[in-house]
């Protein structure tokens, strides 16, 4: 009597398993590239990131000439004062979180709620980061928990100073205008180190729409926020 002989998986059901396979493996390469850049940042400086990349393409659009503005300076070259502001307008408890102010997270996510819309995001300077060195400007919860994810590996391989530095380095002060330097030079023809408390607190202020502030220096807001940002910088906690 012949034994019979087990059949192997069918060439559909082979081609569902990599159908599921697939996706899984690519989101894990892209984790993984991340999280070596981020390890190369430890001790090296980036020199291009996403969010600059895209902002030179649109320049680019209507100028090909067109450049960035942005130069790269150390943590002590930079003001304590536009440090203190930042973190008092944009990030109050950064020296104490893990990446995510989960309070500002859900008051964010309640808020979307009501307007049936992604208008708030209750992102760290941590998360900031993360979608500045890798995303796009792009709102979606997708986007968002990718953004998340990155803020974690940041926390796990960087120290709060690090990542303060990167973030003063990186974050956009206007149009094509990024980086502490080439704002200070751009609003105020001075340099990062010397950035006195008000200017540093307008700075901060202008970070959540930086190409508006540019174009619209002299709002009502942009002086009583600045105003109240100037109150809170001596209790904002640096790294």
């Amino acid at each position: 009597m012949k034994k019979k002989t087990r059949k192997g998986p069918g060439p559909h059901r082979r081609m569902f398993k990599w159908l599921i396979l697939a996706p899984v493996l690519l989101i894990l390469a892209v984790q993984a590239y991340y999280l070596a850049r981020i390890v190369w940042w430890i001790d090296h400086n980036p020199s291009m990131t996403s969010m600059m990349a895209q902002q030179e393409e649109a320049l680019r659009e209507k100028n090909p000439k067109a450049r960035l503005r942005h130069t790269w300076v150390p943590y002590d070259r930079i003001s304590n004062h536009l440090k203190r502001a930042v973190v008092a307008s944009e990030d109050a408890n950064f020296a104490e979180h893990d990446g995510v102010d989960w309070d500002a997270t859900l008051k964010a996510f309640e808020k979307n709620n009501r307007r049936h819309k992604i208008a708030a995001g209750g992102s760290t300077i941590t998360q900031q980061l993360a979608k500045n060195l890798f995303l796009s400007g792009s709102r979606s919860y997708i986007r968002k928990g990718q953004e998340l994810v990155i803020a974690w590996m940041l926390e796990a391989v960087l120290d709060k100073q690090r990542i303060l530095e990167l973030y003063l380095n990186v974050v956009e002060f206007g149009r094509g205008v990024f980086g502490a330097e080439a704002a200070a030079r751009h609003y105020y023809q001075t340099s990062a180190a010397r950035l006195g408390p008000a200017q540093a607190a307008r700075l901060a202020v202008m970070l959540p729409n930086p190409r508006y502030y540019d174009r619209n220096r002299d709002t009502r807001y942009l002086a009583r926020r600045t105003n109240l940002i100037l109150k809170r910088m001596n209790s904002a906690d640096l790294p």
